[in-house]
């Protein structure tokens, strides 16, 4: 018998599919002897294999055929040994394996492919964590998709490398962008950015959750119960217009050097109200690293003289080509800003 011919004779009928039991109630033959007449198919680029264990079935390779099995597949969950994990090849096999890409608009897909690559990647080099789990989930209205790690968690991560006293020390770190607790090997713009292209991403770690809610044009930082590692949640509607190219674009301008930065200044609040130099040194700390800072005052009533002072007239002194510029700032803000400006 012609077991192999058989295999392209049973995906041309009415189905369009198998399963290897199929093949075995119509062979008599082992799953073992089946199974290598299938990996030839496969090595030869003639059938595809789509869905793991019981879901498992094989399709012809022709692109409509594909593309028509793997349709209703619009989930994708693993958990996977971080040994030898490459982020780019589980992307891949989530496009191959599943229809949470299919007619996708190219924006959204692009923005997709950047969080997904950059938040695995972080889980992969930085969580000292065993294994990677990676949940990805299509939506009738958006995609979301989740990283979670069980390692040393980020917050405690940037604390240790940067010295810092505390979780929330290490998010206001985080929130400004360039941030690496390995500088020779990244960057440390990942969050940055991906965090300007999300509808919504959180991050969870300790006793702290990070959430920046684009909708709402806000981030918030909200006290929970501890959880070991770090778990990354993501989210985007199917209809959004942002483009990642603009965003980098923003922030970096034509010569493509990440020189921009936005700091909200409510986030570093330590009691009721921004008056002291230490709060303003704080927000400062790493800055040096960018052309431009816009400082954003949102839900800011009023500040002090000396953290005024500290921001606009001291640190500008010491570096006068960095721009600062403030953002949503009242008439209250305004007016100690100008006087600090003024000597």
């Amino acid at each position: 018998m012609d077991v192999r011919a058989l295999i392209l004779r049973m995906l041309v009928g009415k189905n369009k599919e198998l399963k290897v039991s199929d093949v075995i109630k119509a062979t008599g033959f082992s799953r073992a002897y089946i199974n290598r007449f299938l990996q030839t198919l496969r090595n030869e680029n003639k059938i595809i294999l789509i869905g793991k264990a019981n879901k498992a079935r094989y399709v012809l390779a022709a692109s409509h055929t594909r593309e028509r099995a793997i349709k209703s597949i619009t989930s994708f969950h693993r958990i996977l040994s971080n040994k030898n994990l490459s982020e780019d090849i589980v992307l891949g096999e989530i496009k191959k394996n599943t229809g949470i890409f299919l007619a996708i608009s190219g924006n959204v897909s692009h923005v997709i492919d950047y969080a997904f690559t950059e938040m695995l990647n972080n889980a992969i080099e930085h969580s000292r964590s065993k294994t990677c789990e990676v949940i990805m989930v299509r939506e009738r209205d958006e995609v979301y998709f989740h990283v979670i790690d069980k390692g040393i968690g980020i917050f405690n991560n940037i604390r240790q490398k940067k010295h810092l006293n505390t979780d929330m020390e290490a998010i206001q770190d985080l929130l400004k962008g360039k941030l690496s607790t390995d500088p020779k090997a990244h960057t440390g713009e990942g969050i940055f950015f991906t965090s300007r292209v999300a509808d919504m991403l959180i991050i969870q770690s300790g006793r702290k959750k990070l959430i920046f809610n684009n909708l709402l044009n806000d981030v918030f930082i909200k006290d929970v119960k501890n959880y070991t590692g770090t778990k990354v949640d993501f989210k985007i509607r199917l209809d959004s217009h942002i483009n990642i190219s603009n965003v980098f674009k923003q922030y970096t301008g034509d010569s493509f050097e990440f020189s921009k930065t936005k700091v909200v200044v409510k986030l570093y609040r330590m009691g009721n109200e921004y008056i002291s130099r230490s709060q303003a040194r704080r927000i400062l700390s790493s800055l040096e690293k960018f052309k431009v800072i816009i400082l954003d005052f949102k839900d800011v009533d009023t500040v002090g003289q000396g953290f005024v002072d500290e921001v606009f007239r001291v640190w500008k002194d010491r570096y006068p080509a960095i721009e600062i510029i403030p953002h949503n700032s009242n008439e209250n803000i305004n007016f100690m800003i100008n006087r600090a400006k003024a000597g």
